[in-house]
């Protein structure tokens, strides 16, 4: 079978993919990276959901995205984890360099003559802030409405039925949701623009978005990656010009199939398991984790 041919692009953001988690589409977000050649990987914070995490389960798919991760970073690709809430936990590790991959809590950026501030964007929740028990108690709900969500469709389409979204729904429809997110991508292109940053690209809100953003100050492209649970988006840079990529559109990513035997989407085997709990060890994360 023929390959297809990767497409190259200098600069990749991905977030709140939630691995470890029901609602991760990870087979999804498998499919994507093997169709891109990027110069640069910014994950922009809630990669792995630790507050969540269950080494219970952790199955293969997920496992793979990790593995296909550190290809590229084997391969010379420079990869900056930015850590988000649900990784709160690796912040103690800021500044960890090994080879072309860094933990950071931002990252600024030379683009083209531009420049770009990259960060996850939970600073500005004030329930990470003031409530953050609050705030774990949601993502178990969000969690619970995306198990929910998928039984249901199961469900639908095996009724000949479209798919729907419970939680996109809730947000585009609850006024203080939608408050939330304008008052969000506010204040973040109102700092950007107080720091002369050219881009301010963030994450957190799972709410996919490229727009131009201007006070009386000046302006900024407010940029948000959305996340890899329900819109299946990423951020793409390349030729001078950011691209918002939805999977859903992508009909090379769709086409691969990965094989997956009914027992690899079960949990993880042994040996993972193994694999997993040394890499736990090795960062000391297994006393925390639950």
């Amino acid at each position: 079978m023929k390959k297809n041919k990767k497409r190259k692009l200098d600069i990749v953001v991905i977030s709140d993919v939630h691995l470890g988690t029901f609602g991760c589409r990870a087979t999804e977000l498998n499919n994507y990276l093997k169709t891109i050649n990027p110069k640069t990987i910014i994950l922009n914070g809630d990669i792995i959901d630790i507050w969540q995490f269950n080494k219970r389960y952790f199955p293969k798919p997920h496992m793979k995205v990790i593995k296909q991760l550190m290809s590229f970073i084997t391969s010379g690709t420079k990869v900056y984890y930015i850590t988000g809430n649900h990784d709160e936990m690796l912040r103690k590790f800021k500044g960890f360099r090994l080879g072309s991959f860094e933990i950071v809590n931002k990252v600024i950026l030379d683009i083209d003559g531009k420049k770009g501030w990259f960060f996850h964007g939970d600073v500005f929740d004030i329930t990470m802030q003031h409530s953050k028990w609050l705030a774990k108690l949601g993502g178990i709900g969000y969690d619970t409405l995306i198990m929910i969500n998928t039984a249901v469709n199961w469900i639908s389409e095996k009724l000949g039925y479209g798919k729907l979204s419970f939680s996109k729904k809730i947000k585009n429809s609850v006024k203080s949701a939608v408050k939330f997110i304008n008052h969000f991508e506010t204040t973040a292109s109102d700092i950007a623009i107080e720091e002369s940053y050219d881009y301010v690209v963030c994450g957190h809100i799972h709410q996919p978005e490229i727009k131009e953003i201007e006070n009386n100050n000046g302006k900024t492209l407010y940029l948000n990656s959305g996340d890899w649970i329900e819109n299946l988006t990423a951020l793409e840079y390349h030729d001078k010009k950011w691209n918002l990529y939805e999977y859903e559109k992508d009909e090379t990513a769709k086409s691969i199939h990965l094989n997956y035997k009914i027992k690899d989407l079960e949990l993880i085997e042994t040996e993972n398991t193994k694999l997993f709990e040394e890499l736990l060890i090795e960062f000391n994360l297994n006393k925390n984790v639950k």
